[in-house]
């Protein structure tokens, strides 16, 4: 996350404060404004509906910024995910929250060069039942390639997220039940979930 320094002009990696909303250079000491807000993703096995569940929460979060995260495509999964925290890191500078809809884990957004400049991510999880997943897999057109292997890989995963989410997830994966839910119970959840955490936000918005 190499940034220049607007005083001195070096190439620096800043020090960041959440406290006092700011960054400084480690080599001349100057000090200036950062929004650095908690950014918050949606994730979850294939199917469950982080896709589906997008025009709802934008219709419940007008204020916020909504993302489906697989509009951005590259062959190299680390830079896209790299530059969904850019992207979000820069509307944070616009007193604005982001949640991005789509499969992303801490071990993933940890390593991207943004992730510094927010002062936390919080993780929740849609999960259906393996059954339903299953039917809604096995409805998709063919180029999807959701053939019996990936099927079962993304039941493994959802089991994963379930089994690890107070080990690998800081603060703890919260796991929203979708199974019998609609679009717009599924966005309820989410948006009171979302919006507890930055009740509390160091920067709340304008």
């Amino acid at each position: 996350m190499a940034l220049v320094c607007n005083n001195c002009g070096s190439c620096i990696q800043p020090l960041v404060n959440v406290l006092a909303q700011s960054i400084r250079c480690p080599e001349c000491q100057h000090e200036e404004a950062m929004r650095i807000l908690p950014l918050f993703i949606v994730t979850g096995a294939s199917g469950v509906g982080k896709t589906a569940v997008v025009p709802a929460l934008r219709q419940l979060l007008p204020a916020w910024e909504i993302f489906e995260t697989d509009i951005l495509h590259g062959a190299d999964w680390q830079q896209q995910r790299s530059n969904w925290l850019r992207v979000a890191h820069s509307i944070a500078q616009n007193g604005r929250y982001t949640i991005l809809c789509g499969t992303m884990l801490p071990e993933d957004v940890d390593r991207c060069d943004h992730r510094p400049f927010f002062s936390q991510v919080c993780y929740l999880n849609l999960h259906f039942d393996d059954a339903t997943r299953t039917a809604r897999l096995r409805t998709r057109p063919a180029w999807r390639g959701c053939d019996e292997a990936f099927i079962e890989r993304h039941r493994q995963f959802a089991h994963w997220l379930l089994d690890h989410a107070t080990t690998d997830f800081d603060p703890p994966l919260v796991t929203i039940e979708t199974t019998a839910r609609s679009p717009m119970r599924i966005a309820q959840a989410i948006h009171a979930w979302a919006t507890l955490h930055v009740s509390g936000s160091p920067n709340p918005l304008a």
